[in-house]
């Protein structure tokens, strides 16, 4: 027995003795030869690792954005006086070694913030370390990802306007073509097919809004809080954010770099989730003429694939392809909510996942498939009056011709319509073959069923063709927004401007962010050509 507690106690000693005589890894401490043994290393332990240098632009890359944050560093620490001129020159140097030896052969982009510092420091000696006065991986890696989200948002908007400018295209040629329009599924009035897709332009043109709103929160810098609480050098936050591209300074510290990281990514990728449904919800829309025998909207035959058993199919993959972009889109967005979900502040589960999920890259591939099909789309007039012509879709306004014109209730106007569409769909007769002596009596049944006097149909023949006519109809509507062909016309033209100044907002941002890099190229290489 005593010697079985003698063991035990040898046991729970060697485990203590060995456990605090570990030390942390430190990814500098490491030596690594090529970018990939770099990131192994950094993964082992669970360090940050850029898992999207693969996609998009090299340089947004970490290893990239690292470097700018490098630069924009020893630029204001020796403008601050934090570093000595003749020691920000030194450092600078290391920063420019640092880059250059990556576009070498055996050169290396690693993505860790200690690796990186350790080939500054293989050049230039220990000093290289004071770049990271007063900073840490948590507000450089904040930086970081807002710099990437910025990237990813603003492609965002650029591939959201190339789908709105198609839309606007097929919506001008599409003015005078009448389509059914349809709620709870069935047809319910006759529109234009500019007026349905202006309805659609309208809303990717408030996802526009939701964009340029959220960027005013999103372009804030956290570069300069340190860890969370800022460090007790006085870093000059707003020179590092001028630098870098950014707008402003996230004030408070705390939220810099440990809570704005929740929200910020999730109000993006919301506003994307919120484009894809729509995106999914037009894909229905002309998939569902797919269903039909006489469809109205079809991809171009050379757009579609055959099927390889049956001769008659013309399989619509451009269609299948963007939905499912769009759904993934929808599902990548959510699960950025839950990785966010029940964590607690300063946790790396929610700050890169709009990235690491590659939400962004599937919001490009649901553009460019909404953008080829709507590059294929055929759209046939004819067959769609066709079909307007051949279901009672304007039935409400021959109620509203009797109300109008001869003060006839609603209530009996909306009855004896209803009659009608019964007895047609009893007999297979459509608004223009359905016999006239049998509405004037089903009129007759109707004014007769509310006491109505006199209870003969106001109507003649004509009248009550022109009433049941789908051109007619739209061509009376009323009112601000409504899909009479003036109207259109002129929300057509407001839309065009819209969308022109969404352009001009995009193409802002972008040069203001060129700019940037172009004034933090020339400060940087103005402290390395310094004399010290």
């Amino acid at each position: 027995m005593n010697t079985k507690k003698t063991l035990i106690h040898l046991a729970v000693a060697y485990v203590l003795a060995t456990s605090y005589g570990a030390y942390a890894a430190n990814t500098a401490d490491v030596p690594c030869s090529t970018t990939e043994q770099c990131a192994a290393q950094a993964a082992k332990i669970g360090a940050t690792v850029d898992k999207s240098q693969a996609r998009g632009d090299k340089s947004e890359s970490q290893f990239s954005w690292l470097n700018r944050i490098n630069k924009a560093s020893i630029v204001m620490l020796t403008e601050e006086g934090i570093v000595k001129p003749e020691m920000g020159r030194k450092i600078a140097g290391g920063v420019r070694f640092a880059i250059d030896q990556a576009d070498k052969p055996g050169g290396k982009q690693p993505s860790d913030v200690l690796q990186l510092e350790q080939i500054m420091t293989d050049k230039i000696g220990p000093e290289a370390s004071l770049i990271h006065s007063g900073r840490s991986r948590q507000d450089m890696l904040a930086t970081y990802r807002l710099a990437k989200l910025r990237f990813q948002v603003l492609a965002y908007a650029d591939a959201l306007n190339s789908t709105r400018q198609r839309v606007l295209e097929l919506a001008a040629k599409n003015v005078n073509t009448l389509v059914p329009a349809y709620t709870n599924g069935v047809q319910a009035m006759p529109i234009s097919y500019a007026h349905y897709l202006l309805a659609f332009e309208a809303a990717f043109d408030r996802d526009g809004q939701r964009i340029r709103e959220l960027y005013t929160r999103l372009n804030q810098s956290p570069m300069g809080t340190a860890v969370l609480a800022n460090s007790a050098y006085p870093l000059n936050r707003e020179r590092l954010a001028q630098l870098l591209g950014f707008d402003s300074v996230r004030e408070n510290s705390l939220d810099s770099s440990q809570v704005s990281t929740y929200d910020i990514p999730l109000e993006a990728a919301n506003i994307a989730s919120s484009s894809a449904i729509r995106v999914g919800a037009m894909i229905g829309d002309i998939h569902t003429q797919y269903h039909q025998i006489r469809p109205w909207l079809l991809l171009d035959e050379g757009s579609t694939y055959t099927s390889s058993a049956m001769p008659q199919k013309r399989n619509p993959g451009l269609l299948m392809r963007a939905r499912e972009s769009a759904s993934d889109v929808v599902g990548l967005a959510q699960t950025v909510t839950l990785r966010a979900h029940n964590v607690t502040t300063g946790m790396t589960d929610y700050k890169f996942a709009f990235d690491s999920l590659g939400l962004f890259a599937s919001t490009k591939d649901m553009f460019d498939g909404m953008n080829s099909v709507l590059d294929a789309l055929q759209v046939n007039p004819q067959r769609a009056l066709d079909e307007l012509e051949s279901e009672w879709t304007t039935s409400m306004e021959l109620a509203d011709t009797l109300e109008r014109q001869h003060k006839v209730p609603f209530r009996i106007g909306h009855s004896f319509a209803s009659l009608i569409v019964t007895e047609a769909r009893d007999n297979g007769t459509t608004p223009k073959t359905f016999p006239f002596a049998d509405a004037q009596k089903l009129y007759t049944k109707a004014a007769d069923k509310y006491n109505w006097t006199p209870n003969t149909l106001p109507l003649d023949e004509a009248a009550f063709r022109a009433a049941l006519s789908p051109e007619n109809m739209v061509k009376t509507r009323k009112g601000t927004g409504g899909p009479q062909p003036q109207e259109v016309q002129r929300m057509l033209a407001e839309a065009r401007k819209t969308l022109s100044a969404d352009q001009g907002w995009l193409q802002e941002r972008r040069q203001k962010i060129t700019q940037a890099d172009g004034d933090l190229d020339r400060a940087f290489e103005k402290l390395l050509d310094s004399k010290g």
